[in-house]
């Protein structure tokens, strides 16, 4: 009898409608002594639907999987997948304040 991961499932149904490139959407489920982890994994130029503005979209994914995995006694958790360099710096504007630090240099 093949077992079936309703969390997984759950992830990977609302993440592909949420993308442009729902061929693309893969989940891996792991399981430790501190629950279970989903980890999502998009086309990268996917990323900021499935993450949204201010991170929005993931921050509502993940409540939707808790709520799936207090169902079942579990303690689910969703990690997405973000390669190397995807993202721009954040908060990159230079500070206003440098002149007083560069006052206090003797």
């Amino acid at each position: 009898m093949a077992e079936t991961h309703q969390d997984k499932d759950f992830v990977e149904f609302v993440v592909k409608a949420l993308v442009d490139n729902p061929s693309a959407v893969q989940t891996e489920r792991t399981v430790d002594e501190m629950g279970v982890l989903i980890t999502l994994k998009v086309d990268q130029k996917d990323l900021g639907q499935v993450i949204g503005r201010n991170g929005q979209t993931a921050k509502s994914i993940r409540t939707l999987l808790r709520v799936v995995g207090a169902k079942h006694q579990a303690r689910v958790n969703l990690k997405i997948y973000e390669p190397e360099g995807s993202r721009g710096p954040r908060n990159s504007a230079p500070s206003e304040d440098t002149s007083a630090i560069d006052d206090l240099k003797l």
